[in-house]
């Protein structure tokens, strides 16, 4: 339901709360206190069937009594009433509820079946909930306390949102000695319908929030909260501290991806494709949501400190570089520059000692200074109380200075009294000041962490072109297999799957027979390697069922018995169906192990690292998600130890590796009854990259149910359904597609060639000069929330003509959309072919209504939408709004 009456939970007029009691411990009598007489300027009705007044105020028996409409119930009654008290609010118009009661799935299947029962309920109304098991929420600069919690927080710009209402009421406390505010606090209980993605969707857009915070222990719905991430996080910060980091995963896996994908693992790697910051403790939260929000994100990880104290200028240096930063080497320019001004006794390469004896102007002189260096991609200053300075006019110079700086700037003030004073200026003046120097480095490198983050939201992968392959039949390989009652593919079957795809593989072939084995060799020439060939054999390392460099007929007649031995004598309930022989591959460099797996919460997962027979005790590897693209590739492999081995080679892999990837992740998308996929070891020498050993399991039940397409990935790959192709009304041929991100070039030249009217009519003003940042995030889109769909013509040059654009509400109802057409291709019929195709792809994705904002004097465009049955809305003087109904 997206954002749908989530108003009417933050910003109620009229509020009930049932259960509400005169019993001083109790939550309802909590409750009630904490929103009455406080400010709050909405109405509060308590509701208790035996009271006629609750605290002095008239209570109603039940909500259908009350005069006036509900909109947002609170109930904090025994679990088991619950549900029908749900019914009764949805029966007389209640939008919202919060449930803070306990009892329900926690409590086992009686709870589970109350649970339903809400839900039932709630869908027949159109209700949206918080909870079960909320501690309620709050919207502080409203004076709205709808929660049991001792404390009020106080008003800020940070949404704090939490799976724990425990940490909700210590992170309260915690607050209020850090003098943090919140726009929201949010305690989502057990998520039975509204959850982190609605959150997120609602906070996006709430001007009182500037970034938002978040405590999670679990995601129920993956895809949702990755797109309402990725939709916001280049506008608002998200940041998420998520428990159960070193959890075990309990299920026996049946490949080394399966056992090396661990959950925290694909949490880690979901956060940083959404644009997420991920920190280890709740002080990290607030401390990367409000610097985020003061200060620029930094242009590397490299940092400039300058401190009147060596201490804690080496002791910020050791925790930046094992935290992964680095110092930044200061140009020569910047160093004379020190030397001239400062006197000579002081450190002036980084960290810049300025000793105690250092007053503001001495600070001042070396700040202004490294400001200008172009190495240095942020600032750290410290300031120690055994000095000459003074800490309030040292904060009130740097105040000052820092208007002029458009690099990260954080503080360290490590002291109370004065220091505490120099802080708080600091902070009111949108610069970030810690009391230690490990609290400021470490909050510059979340923010490095962030930056980066955010430029994979920059890549949205395209369904890469892997040829043709024949899936109707690579799936009929599976389903044999399935029927068979095997759960994983013999490696030859495998290695046709990776072949299809056209990922580099090794010459294989099998032999039943000592006589086959020998014949295969011959064909492929020696030396040669043989593998056992037994579905039982998860791993050929268990009883060393390799024989490697084979270099003669006879020995792979000794080798096919010795083989055959091992398996009967170190698992005699293995099948031995034989060996597959392959060339033996001689100068290799280093063994990779690429693969896949389907995760519970997050669909399909794709993993890259060290592989061979040590992968699983090695454990280095790194985690990304289908559809990958080029760059996502080299990301994947960045994160990994191994990858500074393929760096170094003379002759480099990289590029094909990057290929295998992507090529993979296609066969991902293609196929959800793919369980867990090992492609391991991927050799590699220099120059090369071949895939010689694959194991794919199968998910025996998805391949009996009906699966909709890419329901088993989180990240909508590009939509090659919207292609297609179709001609102007001077023959010309146009391509329909969905925007791309290389199209940053063509769209901009699309842009530059508007007449001013053109523009006007499109964007309701002149823009000169369309910003880089603006047609990057033109061109990369979330195709779960939008589609832009560009036409291309190829008759001398390539170039964009006209495009049109359909963002979806949260709620997923409707969308608005957008077109404009270059100047000289107007009166052609693209305009009419734009409307009407994403009027199709509006019905396509179920949406109810489209509309799109007209300025009043864009005759043409209200013309051609009145032909097409849009109504007319009048906005203001100015503008029309066309809507059109589309079921």
């Amino acid at each position: 339901m997206g954002v749908e009456n989530l108003d009417k939970i933050f910003n109620p007029r009229r509020i009930a709360v049932i259960g509400a009691s005169n019993r001083e411990h109790s939550l309802g009598a909590k409750l009630l206190k904490n929103m009455v007489g406080v400010g709050y300027n909405g109405v509060v009705y308590p509701v208790n069937p035996f009271r006629p007044t609750v605290q002095g105020i008239t209570a109603y028996p039940n909500i259908k009594k009350i005069p006036r409409q509900v909109e947002l119930a609170i109930i904090a009654t025994p679990a088991h009433t619950v549900p029908q008290i749900v019914e009764e609010c949805g029966a007389s118009g209640v939008s919202a509820a919060i449930i803070v009661s306990a009892g329900f799935r926690e409590a086992g299947e009686e709870g589970r079946a109350l649970e339903k029962e809400i839900l039932k309920h709630k869908n027949a109304y159109n209700m949206r909930i918080i909870g079960p098991n909320s501690l309620g929420v709050m919207r502080p600069r409203m004076k709205l306390n709808a929660t049991f919690a001792k404390r009020t927080a106080s008003p800020g710009k940070i949404a704090f949102i939490s799976q724990s209402a425990a940490l909700c009421a210590s992170v309260l406390d915690w607050a209020s000695e850090a003098h943090v505010g919140f726009s929201a606090l949010v305690s989502v209980g057990s998520m039975l319908d509204v959850d982190f993605g609605d959150l997120i969707d609602y906070f996006g857009t709430d001007v009182q929030t500037s970034s938002i915070v978040l405590y999670l222990e679990s995601i129920e719905n993956a895809r949702k909260f990755l797109s309402a991430a990725r939709g916001f996080a280049r506008a608002k910060p998200i940041v998420v501290v998520k428990a159960g980091r070193f959890r075990e995963s309990a299920r026996a896996a049946l490949s080394h991806t399966g056992a090396l994908c661990g959950e925290d693992a694909i949490y880690d790697a979901a956060f940083r494709r959404s644009g997420i910051i991920r920190v280890e403790a709740i002080n990290d939260l607030f401390n990367c949501a409000e610097a985020l929000a003061m200060q620029p994100n930094p242009r590397g990880p490299n940092l400039t400190i300058i401190t009147n104290a060596g201490g804690p200028g080496i002791m910020a240096t050791d925790f930046l570089i094992a935290k992964g930063g680095a110092l930044s080497p200061l140009e020569n320019q910047t160093i004379q520059a020190l030397n001239n001004a400062l006197p000579s006794y002081c450190s002036l390469l980084n960290p810049i000692d300025l000793l105690e004896e250092a007053t503001e102007d001495r600070f001042k002189k070396a700040i202004e200074i490294c400001f200008k260096d172009a190495r240095s991609q942020g600032f750290l200053i410290i300031y120690t109380p055994q000095g000459v300075a003074d800490p309030v006019e040292t904060a009130k110079m740097i105040v000052d200075l820092s208007r002029q700086n458009k690099k990260t700037l954080l503080t360290a003030f490590m002291g109370e009294d004065n220091c505490w004073k120099a802080r708080n200026i600091l902070r009111k003046n949108g610069v970030p000041a810690f009391t230690t120097p490990e609290q400021a480095v470490s909050t510059f490198m979340y923010m490095h962490s962030y930056a980066k983050n955010l430029e994979l939201l920059y890549e949205t992968p395209e369904e890469f072109s892997v040829g043709s392959p024949n899936r109707q039949l690579l799936r009929e390989i599976l389903k044999r297999t399935a029927e068979m009652g095997r759960e994983v593919l013999d490696p030859v079957a495998s290695l046709r799957f990776l072949q299809a795809y056209k990922i580099p593989t090794i010459k294989t072939l099998a032999a039943k027979d000592a006589k086959g084995a020998q014949d295969a060799a011959s064909k492929l020439g020696y030396p040669v390697v043989l593998k056992v060939l037994s579905p039982q054999l998860i791993h050929k390392s268990e009883l060393e069922a390799v024989a490697l460099n084979v270099w003669s007929p006879e020995r792979v007649k000794t080798c096919f018995r010795e083989l055959a031995e091992r398996v009967e004598k170190g698992k005699p309930e293995a099948q031995f169906e034989g060996v597959i022989v392959q060339p033996m591959i001689e100068k290799k460099k280093c063994e990779i192990l690429i693969g896949s797996k389907q995760d519970s919460c997050f669909g399909s997962v794709i993993m890259f690292g060290a592989g061979g027979s040590s992968a699983e005790l090695l454990k280095d590897t790194s985690i990304g998600f289908p559809p990958l693209n080029q760059v996502l590739a080299r990301r994947l492999m960045e994160k990994t130890a191994i990858f500074r081995i393929l760096e170094s080679m003379e002759h480099p892999v990289n590029a094909k590796l990057e290929e295998i990837l992507v090529k993979l992740s296609q066969l991902v998308i293609h196929f959800p009854e793919i369980k867990e996929m090992d492609i391991n070891p991927v050799v590699v020498t220099e120059g090369d990259a071949v895939a010689v050993d694959a194991r794919i399991v199968v998910d025996k039940e998805k391949m009996t149910q009906p699966i909709l397409p890419h329901e088993h990935v989180v990240i909508a790959p590009y939509p090659r359904k919207y292609v297609t192709q179709w001609k102007l009304n001077n023959s010309t041929l146009v391509t329909l597609r969905p925007i791309r991100p290389e199209d940053e070039v063509l769209l901009s030249e699309l842009f530059q060639s508007l007449s001013e009217e053109t523009m006007r009519f499109r964007f309701f003003q002149v823009i000169r000069e369309m910003p880089h940042e603006a047609l990057v995030r033109y061109c990369n889109v979330d195709y779960d929330r939008e589609v832009a769909v560009v036409a291309e013509v190829r008759k001398g040059k390539r170039r964009i003509i006209g495009v049109t654009r359909l963002i979806l509400q949260p709620s997923r109802k409707s969308g608005e959309f957008a077109v404009v057409v270059g100047d000289q291709w107007q009166k052609l019929g693209l305009g009419s072919k734009l409307v009407d195709y994403i009027i199709e792809i509006g019905k396509d994705m179920g949406l109810e209504e489209i509309s799109g904002d007209v300025l009043s004097k864009n005759f043409k465009m209200i013309r051609l939408c009145t032909k097409k049955g849009f109504k007319m809305e009048p906005v203001d003087e100015d503008t029309v709004r066309a809507v059109l109904k589309l079921s």
